[in-house]
C-alpha cells in the first residue's frame, strides 16, 4: 500500500542546509499496524509529515497504492489527504468551543454530507470508540482518555485507509494508555485499518506488528513483534 523509496530531507536552516531523512526505505502491507520509535529530533515528525501528504519537499519516491502524488496540485492533494489518511496527535487537537459532534463532523464537511447524515455517522462512530451520549458536550468536559477517543472517532469518520498516530498516549496516565492502545487494535483487526504509531514507549510499541526503529535521520532497523 505504501512504498517509501530512496527518501531524503533536507531544510535550510539561514545558510546551513540540513539534512534530517537519510536514504529511508520501507513498506507498509495493507492492514498493518506498524510502530514507529526513535529519539526527538531522529526526523520522526518529518517522516509522518511526507506520509500523510503534508510535506512535498522530498528527494525519492513516496507511492500509494502505486501513485505518485507529489507533483498534483494542493487542491488535489486536499481531496487525497481528507479521504486517505486520519491524523491523531499527542494533543488532541479538538476545537474548545465546538461540541464533540463538530468536532468529529469537520472531515465530513468537505465531502458534501447532508448535515443529518452527518450527524446519524458521527454517532455511529462515537458509540464504536466507546463514547455514548456525549455529542453535545465540548472537549473541557471529558477526560484526557475521552478526548484522544473524539480524536480518533474524528480520525476515522471518514474510513481512512490508513490513521497516523503521533504520540497519541503521551499526555495520557498507563492506564488509559492502555485503553487507548486497546481501541487502536481493535479498529485494526476488526476494520482492517492500517496504522502508523509514533511513539517512545517500548510497551506501546510491543503492541504492534513490527517497529521501525530511526535514528538521526536513518533506519536502524526493523523488527517483527512476537
Amino acid at each position: 500500500m505504501i512504498q517509501l523509496v530512496d527518501i531524503n530531507r533536507h531544510f535550510k536552516n539561514g545558510n546551513e542546509e540540513i539534512h534530517i531523512l537519510k536514504d529511508i526505505n520501507f513498506h507498509i502491507t495493507e492492514g498493518e499496524f506498524i510502530a514507529i520509535m526513535g529519539p526527538s529530533g531522529s526526523g520522526k515528525s518529518t517522516l509522518i509529515n511526507i506520509l500523510g501528504f503534508v510535506d512535498r519537499g522530498y528527494e525519492g519516491e513516496y507511492l500509494f497504492n502505486g501513485e505518485n502524488f507529489k507533483n498534483t496540485s494542493d487542491n488535489h492533494l486536499a481531496k487525497i489527504r481528507n479521504k486517505t489518511v486520519g491524523f491523531v496527535f499527542q494533543n488532541f487537537k479538538l476545537i474548545q468551543n465546538n461540541t464533540i459532534l463538530e468536532n468529529v463532523s469537520i472531515p465530513l464537511v468537505y465531502v458534501g454530507l447532508s448535515a443529518q447524515a452527518r450527524k446519524s455517522r458521527v454517532i455511529r462512530t462515537l458509540n464504536d470508540v466507546g463514547l455514548y451520549d456525549k455529542e453535545n458536550l465540548v472537549p473541557n468536559k471529558l477526560s484526557g482518555g475521552q478526548q484522544q477517543r473524539v480524536a480518533i472517532a474524528r480520525a476515522i469518520i471518514n474510513n481512512p485507509k490508513f490513521i497516523i498516530a503521533d504520540e497519541p498516549t503521551g499526555a495520557l496516565d498507563s492506564e488509559t494508555s492502555k485503553d487507548i492502545i486497546e481501541l487502536f487494535i481493535k479498529l485494526n483487526k476488526s476494520h482492517k485499518t492500517t496504522i502508523i504509531l509514533v511513539t517512545h514507549d517500548r510497551k506501546v510499541a510491543d503492541r504492534a506488528d513490527r517497529i521501525i526503529h530511526i535514528l538521526d535521520g536513518r533506519i536502524q532497523r526493523e523488527e517483527a513483534v512476537e
